[in-house]
């Protein structure tokens, strides 16, 4: 659908033993124990490595090991919702309130972290929630209900009216989906994405053919952890995946594969100035204009930015144990895709991604300031 306007770099066996170098030059410096890698040029994947070990017992990662993809999920997700859009099934700019049976306090707070919904009753600012909204992160939500100091939901600003990262928002647009269409938004995963890109290993949900391909996951300290079967659809972040299977998702998205023009352009414009001076904390203060960062948004599902190679897009995914990031440039439709099964992986993402694709401007210090700070 989208047309190239940059030639792209051949994967030859010189640069692609570059770039096992610097990985491995990498993970010794940061004592990372795992780390894959996807390398997407002219929409088409030519490059697919696993470096490090799968488990603390010595098994080799490889490209076909099952990891977890972290928020990543949310990506996935928001691809699918977009083709939905493109079937007539859901409008982006539809209330909630028209996509629900009955209010949505009135199904209160659901078990498993489903979504505090009850906690909104008395408060009828939900009724100007959208899927628009939700996937540009601007509901007012906090991330989490349960990381509020009373653990209750609660709306923080008026809805789309500024970005503040929210996976309690996404479990909404989650459940308003499952509610109108009958059934779990894993089921429409698995029709409009997993299956039509080839994504084999890939679920919104554990799968349990998968047990011996499972990856450990190191934290911080050099802990190892089994891998945690997440049984539930939960879009915040409850998807496995391969390296594999997230070069091919790659190489689609940027691409435009399965989506037409305008769900493609609506997906991956810029849509929401991010006006905060890191992702983390949410629901910060707006910066002086002089600490934002140009020509940083929210689009669908993903993070909007413009460099030297013009615009782009990228998502990262994270907790105790796991770093992962896609970033994308539209110019060449090229994108690293980097699975950490190890946290400490993530202070090479810039490097690596910069090393691959060239300076792109994908806005490092905002997502990851920590690794910025000088002591």
């Amino acid at each position: 659908m989208i047309a190239s306007v940059a030639s792209a770099k051949s994967m030859t066996p010189a640069r692609a033993a570059d770039i096992d170098a610097a990985v491995h030059v990498g993970m010794t410096r940061t004592g990372a124990q795992g780390l894959a890698l996807a390398v997407v040029e002219d929409g088409k994947v030519v490059l697919t490595r696993a470096y490090g070990l799968r488990t603390a017992q010595g098994s080799a990662l490889k490209t076909d090991s099952v990891v977890y993809a972290a928020s990543l999920c949310k990506t996935v997700f928001a691809y699918t919702v977009m083709r939905l859009v493109a079937e007539g099934k859901v409008d982006l700019d539809q209330s909630f309130a028209a996509m629900l049976p009955k209010p949505l306090p009135d199904y209160g707070n659901l078990p498993h972290g489903m979504g505090n919904w009850g906690d909104l009753a008395g408060d009828e600012r939900w009724r100007k929630l959208t899927p628009r909204i939700t996937l540009t992160h601007a509901t007012g939500f906090a991330n989490f209900a349960f990381l509020e100091p009373d653990q209750k939901l609660k709306f923080h600003f008026e809805p789309g009216t500024r970005y503040a990262y929210s996976g309690e928002g996404l479990l909404l647009l989650q459940f308003a989906i499952e509610q109108k269409l009958g059934h779990s938004v894993g089921i429409e995963a698995d029709r409009l994405t997993f299956g039509p890109l080839g994504m084999t290993s890939s679920a919104m949900d554990w799968q349990p053919a998968w047990a011996d391909r499972a990856a450990q996951a190191w934290d911080a300290k050099g802990e190892a952890f089994q891998h945690t079967p997440r049984k539930r659809v939960r879009i915040a972040g409850s998807m496995d995946t391969t390296i594999e299977d997230m070069g091919r998702f790659a190489a689609a998205l940027v691409s435009g594969t399965g989506l037409n023009r305008a769900t493609f352009d609506d997906m991956t414009r810029p849509q929401r100035p991010i006006t905060s001076v890191s992702q983390f904390p949410t629901l910060q203060d707006d910066a002086p204009p002089e600490k934002r960062f140009r020509g940083l948004s929210a689009g669908l599902g993903v993070v909007t930015f413009s460099g030297p190679q013009g615009a782009g897009f990228y998502k990262g995914g994270h907790d105790d144990m796991t770093g992962n990031t896609m970033v994308c440039v539209k110019r060449g439709r090229r994108c690293v895709v980097l699975l950490g099964n190890d946290v400490r992986a993530e202070p090479l993402f810039p490097e690596l991604v910069n090393h691959i694709l060239g300076e792109t401007g994908a806005p490092w210090r905002w997502e990851y300031p920590e690794q910025f700070v000088t002591p």
